[in-house]
């Protein structure tokens, strides 16, 4: 007999089936008419109560409506309060015109609003009056603020740009800062903008301080005036001190008058302004005391209203929400356990599991279509990693053969490299050839004259004087020859010796830019001397640089041998310059250009192309200006940038760090570089040898 357990998954199965054989969209609407039906209840329920909560809500609102009355009220006079305020500091037509604006706000409120208010009808009077108390203290106070006005105008500032005139004249008569009267002067102006400053912080904010500040630098300048009047050396300085005397006298009782007005405006303030806003508020205060008294029983009888219809609703949502959340279960478990099913299918095909069958294939519902649909793409999966496994077989091939071809690249880069540094042996054996060879001539002449006159001087007939003097002077001459052209082969020597030691290694210091390029040139001479080519070099003197010169003088090479076999072709002359310049603070141009027969469009476009060459027929391998871009952007971490015309010569300008970075080891631009070094600059423009 089958366990209850049993029996119960069972029983839960053939109800999910059921329910599955539903459409989802048919269940969707199902919920939906259960909560249709749960709104039309409640609604019955709300609109029951509505109607006792109706009167309730009607005195709460009343009440509140008579408590927004208030707060306006408050909050207009209390801005009006502020307006007041703000004009005593700040006196202006704008401010005026604002107080009268809110004056009639506040009296428009108490005659429209409170007077109507049947809350509020027997109260309007009282705020009414108070507010007009209000009003008129403020008309009293405008009167003494213009007084306050006009006596700091007349009687404070005028004195003082009186004053400031002539402290101007008093200086200017004086003839030289040493004179008796100058400390006294200093002293008397220093005082004369201290008291300024301080008139003007009492005038806008009423500081104590500030007054006392101001009436003691009046003093100062009282007790210095005769000080300076008796040191006066001339009578323009005495006439100006006498008038600047009486000038001080009116300032200081200008000052004591001002002191008094504005005492007299604080006083009606306090007692007209603060005063009558003080009762106003304590008016508004008593009367939002009795709103709130008589909204709260208002308030006690809506609650209990309230409460008796939240839970007649209650009642009613507990039992209806007991039926959807049952049916919503049901009908959740009928869509969810189908698509965990899915989804596990799909995690399987995803993790490269595609043995493993959908489940649900069989069901007829938009989710047993899914399933069909997912059963679909995991045979597609399986075509699709057969195909992957074929196509990474083919990758892996042409890898290799890419492999082999950079392999080939490379050792042609190598071979095309071993043969310029064979062009460097040849010039050097040309080039020391010549002083070497005449060294020898020399050597060999003097060896002889030594044997003859060693027999002249053994021969029995004796040795002259003119023998001797003869052998000196030859032997001088030959020293001579034969120091000085021994010194100018130990120097090709050492220049040629520095040129291939940096050449043949990548060895990283710091060095010379100048002196490294007269190396490569000296090195490049015998290439001069086959054809007509003026060679001019400006590179500063004290320009070092932290990086490679072996790729330097490669670079340099390359350039100058392409020059030679394209630019001046067949022999033609022309003018090859090489100069350099500092970049910022971090970087150096090289500037190598020639005068020779430039290049096309099309040339130009694919100049740093590997094997790319126009004399292909005359053994040309097209590796050097690539070999250039290589060692310029991976070696040097630098840019280059190529301009050239048909007819108007080349030009190439390099960039490189004078701190070089280290050499890319993949053959590949460096991170955030073009193919031309640079995204900012030019494409690549011209071919090589």
């Amino acid at each position: 007999m089958p366990s209850p357990a049993s029996l119960a998954v069972r029983g839960h199965s053939r109800l999910l089936a059921l329910i599955r054989a539903v459409p989802i969209r048919w269940r969707i609407l199902s919920i939906a008419a259960l909560n249709s039906a749960v709104v039309a209840v409640l609604v019955a329920l709300i609109w029951n109560g509505a109607q006792v909560l109706g009167a309730a809500w009607h005195d709460v609102r009343q009440v509140r409506e008579s408590d927004k009355v208030l707060i306006t009220l408050e909050t207009e006079t209390g801005h009006l309060q502020s307006l007041i305020h703000r004009y005593i500091t700040q006196p202006s037509p704008d401010t005026i015109g604002e107080i009268s604006r809110w004056h009639d706000l506040v009296l428009g409120t108490l005659k429209t609003r409170a007077a109507t208010d049947p809350m509020l009808s027997g109260s309007a009077n009282r705020l009414q009056r108070v507010t007009e108390r209000f009003l008129g203290g403020f008309s009293r106070l405008r009167t003494v603020q213009a007084k306050i006005t006009k006596t700091y105008e007349d009687e404070v500032l005028t004195p003082a740009r009186d004053m400031a005139r002539l402290y101007s004249i008093i200086e200017g008569a004086t003839s030289h800062r040493d004179a008796p009267i100058w400390p006294q002067f200093a002293q008397s102006r220093e005082a004369f903008t201290a008291m300024l400053v301080a008139a003007n912080t009492y005038y806008l904010s009423l500081a104590t301080a500030s007054a006392e500040e101001a009436s003691r630098n009046t003093e100062t300048i009282q007790r210095t005036i005769p000080v300076m009047i008796d040191l006066a050396d001339n009578d323009l300085q005495r006439m100006a001190l006498q008038r600047l005397n009486e000038r001080t006298k009116a300032l200081s009782e200008g000052l004591a008058r001002l002191s008094a007005q504005l005492t007299s405006r604080t006083e009606l303030l306090r007692d007209a302004i603060d005063a009558n806003q003080a009762e106003a508020s304590t008016t508004i205060d008593e009367l939002s005391d009795k709103m709130r008294q008589r909204e709260q029983k208002a308030q006690e009888t809506f609650d209990r209203t309230l409460a008796e219809i939240s839970g007649k609703v209650l009642s009613v949502a507990v039992i209806f929400l007991s039926i959807i959340i049952t049916a919503g279960v049901l009908i959740a478990l009928s869509i969810r356990l189908p698509l965990q099913q899915i989804m596990t299918a799909m995690h399987a095909i995803t993790s490269g599991d595609l043995h493993r069958n959908v489940q649900g294939t069989a069901a007829r519902d938009e989710v047993g279509e899914m399933a069909r649909a997912v059963d679909v793409f995991r045979e597609n999966a399986i075509a699709k990693r057969k195909a992957e496994d074929e196509l990474r077989a083919s990758k892996e091939r042409a890898e290799n053969a890419l492999y082999k071809l950079n392999t080939a690249q490379q050792n042609l880069v190598d071979a095309e490299r071993l043969a310029a540094l064979g062009g460097l042996v040849a010039g050097v054996a040309h080039e020391v050839n010549n002083p070497i060879g005449i060294s020898l001539t020399v050597a060999s002449s003097l060896a002889r004259r030594t044997e003859a006159f060693e027999e002249a001087l053994r021969s029995t007939t004796g040795l002259r004087r003119s023998q001797l003097d003869e052998f000196v002077k030859t032997s001088r001459d030959a020293a001579q020859q034969l120091v000085g052209n021994l010194h100018r082969a130990g120097e090709l020597i050492q220049s040629f010796k520095q040129v291939a030691v940096d050449r043949s290694h990548a060895e990283r210091r710091a060095f010379n830019l100048r002196e490294a390029t007269d190396q490569i040139i000296a090195s490049l001479r015998p290439a001069l001397k086959k054809a007509s080519i003026t060679l001019s070099v400006d590179v500063p003197e004290n320009l070092v640089i932290d990086g490679y010169p072996g790729s330097y003088g490669q670079i340099l090479t390359n350039l100058f041998l392409n020059a030679v076999n394209h630019a001046f072709a067949g022999g033609r002359s022309g003018t090859i310059t090489v100069s350099a310049r500092p970049r910022g603070a971090d970087e150096a141009e090289i500037i190598f250009s020639d005068d020779g027969a430039g290049m096309t469009p099309d040339v130009r476009r694919q100049a740093f192309d590997p094997f790319f060459t126009t004399r292909r027929d005359e053994g040309g391998t097209g590796l050097g200006l690539h070999i250039v871009y290589n060692l310029v952007t991976q070696q040097l971490g630098g840019r280059i940038m190529l301009d050239s015309r048909p007819g108007q010569g080349t030009t190439f300008r390099i960039i490189m760090p004078k701190n070089a970075a280290k050499a890319a080891t993949d053959g590949q631009p460096t991170k955030n570089q073009d193919r031309d070094g640079t995204s900012a600059w030019p494409n690549r423009t011209m071919s090589s040898s």
